[in-house]
């Protein structure tokens, strides 16, 4: 059985980008393998958060995750935080990275851009996603196409000290996840959907109500044709509401098209609106039930636990690689 690794910030609500691109193929992975799931709220601080924020918006995650089906019994749910190995394996993995490396992180320089100067932890959070994955032996990575070079560093990582010191690490590999569930924003089908973008109409959340929802979609851009055909080139707006369309119902691309051959834009986004409140209804019937419940804090002490334990195992190993065990062990 492969052991899988996936984390998610707690920076606002996880939208339906989030949602159809990755977590809910979360729930497909664990049928076959030993999953961790994890919110990295230690990632979130890299830039400055409010703290009472930071902490619901961390519990909003974890009721989510829980919420869209994953099941805490087959897989570790847990708060990064929670697991201080992560920022120790961190370390040793930053004394044996270069500067040069992680200044070329394409992300980082999107993120710095206009900046003189940037926050350290921006500079060196690359490591911290590479701890994350390594403290696990993870052998599979699903994530997004833009995670790319941080997959590939993390492999860096673990071959150059694997080659230098001796087997250490398990050398993970990434699992790029389907590009048919790329999701654009509803003003811009240009850019992928963001929780950050200051247009909340330009993205629908997991926890939108029913008239969010449908302000949003009937604001979405589209074009001026008014003719249902598929074409990202020419008609970018409306293919991208297509494919949301394909990923709630199953349908292909050209049975929708089909579908709605001869009926204008409007029909089709009252249509969209209507299949997008029914995926999302019975997601949050389930998070207000986990939110503020007993339950939810017994199971992310649980996937701590479990985690840890994980954790501890590989930084015992990793400790003795690099002569930081000086101690005899119990």
């Amino acid at each position: 059985m492969k052991r899988v690794f996936s984390g998610v910030q707690p920076t606002g609500n996880i939208h339906i980008g989030n949602y159809l691109g990755a977590i809910r193929q979360f729930v497909e992975l664990e049928k076959e393998n030993d999953c961790l799931y994890c919110i990295v709220n230690m990632h979130s601080i890299t830039v400055p958060q409010d703290p009472k924020a930071l902490k619901e918006h961390t519990s909003d995650v974890a009721a989510l995750y829980l919420a869209t089906g994953i099941n805490p019994k087959k897989s570790i749910v847990f708060v990064q935080s929670d697991v201080p190995q992560h920022t120790e394996l961190s370390w040793i993995l930053e004394c044996n990275s270069y500067t040069g490396e992680l200044s070329r992180m394409t992300q980082f320089k999107v993120k710095n851009k206009g900046r003189e100067s940037a926050p350290t932890g921006l500079f060196t959070y690359p490591i911290l996603m590479a701890a994350d994955i390594l403290l696990y032996d993870t052998d599979i990575v699903p994530v997004g196409n833009d995670q790319k070079q941080h997959i590939e560093l993390t492999r860096d990582l673990a071959i150059r000290i694997n080659n230098k010191y001796g087997e250490t690490f398990v050398v993970p590999e990434g699992r790029f996840l389907k590009s048919g569930a790329r999701i654009m924003a509803l003003d811009d089908p240009t850019s992928k959907m963001s929780k950050s973008a200051e247009n909340i109409h330009s993205r629908i959340s997991l926890l939108d109500d029913a008239a969010k929802i449908k302000k949003s979609i009937m604001r979405a851009t589209t074009d001026s044709e008014a003719r249902i055909a598929f074409d990202i080139e020419k008609k970018p707006g409306l293919s991208n509401l297509i494919n949301i369309y394909s990923a709630f119902t199953g349908k292909t691309v050209d049975e929708i098209v089909d579908d709605f051959d001869g009926k204008g834009y409007g029909d089709f986004k009252k249509e969209l609106v209507a299949v997008t409140q029914d995926a999302i209804s019975p997601i949050q019937e389930k998070y207000n039930e986990i939110r503020n419940s007993e339950e939810l804090s017994v199971i992310l002490k649980d996937g701590a636990e479990r985690a840890g334990a994980i954790a501890e195992k590989t930084m015992k190993r990793v400790k003795e690689t690099f002569g930081l065990c000086v101690h005899t062990h119990i």
